[in-house]
């Protein structure tokens, strides 16, 4: 086994422990905000999955979009809805958590380095055959044309449904609020005296 198969291995493996991992913590953590931390993990290691396959663009998008804009939505909203246990701080509810969590980071530090050092010399000219040579200069096959069609068709083809759906977001936030606000109860909650 050469060492360029054994660190796809190694990152396959890594990422499925991952989402494994944080599936089984959504399914399983009775705090909503730890569930939600769990789905954060679970999308991290799809992430990974998409670059160890070479969809940088599908990475970026996952993180960006889910992990990042969903995920911190679905955090607003528990939030909002109240959480309204204290926590102390100071009583860990897994024994092992801040040893597990020094070998995560060392763990993931280490798939940094691995990745960085598996990707320091190919993106060079030399490494490419002349068939991709080709298919890189071609228009149809370029990235940066495929992401520009993407925009385009975003942005200026379906503009409205995509403003139409940020309302659509605001307006259920803006829901969320009224709904979710302690009324006093001399105060009826229509406004009306």
């Amino acid at each position: 086994m050469t060492d360029a198969t054994f660190i796809e291995y190694l990152v396959f493996f890594a990422a499925s422990v991952m989402m494994i991992g944080g599936a089984l913590g959504v399914i399983l953590f009775k705090n909503p905000v730890h569930a939600a931390l769990g789905m954060v993990l679970t999308l991290f290691g799809v992430a990974v999955q998409f670059v160890a396959q070479e969809a940088h663009f599908l990475a970026a998008v996952q993180v960006i979009v889910y992990a990042g804009a969903i995920v911190v939505l679905f955090l607003f909203v528990i939030m909002l809805l109240g959480v309204d246990k204290a926590a102390d701080l100071s009583i860990e509810p897994i024994k092992v958590q801040r040893p597990l969590a020094a070998v995560m980071g060392v763990g993931l530090f280490a798939l940094l380095v691995a990745a960085i050092a598996k990707a320091g010399g190919s993106i060079t000219e030399n490494n490419v055959s002349p068939s991709t040579r080709e298919l890189l200069a071609d228009d149809a096959f370029n990235g940066d044309s495929n992401i520009q069609r993407l925009g385009q068709n975003l942005y200026n083809d379906h503009v409205f449904a995509f403003e139409l759906t940020s309302v659509l977001l605001i307006v259920a936030v803006a829901g969320t609020v009224l709904l979710t606000r302690k009324w006093p109860k001399d105060t009826p909650m229509d406004g009306a005296s």
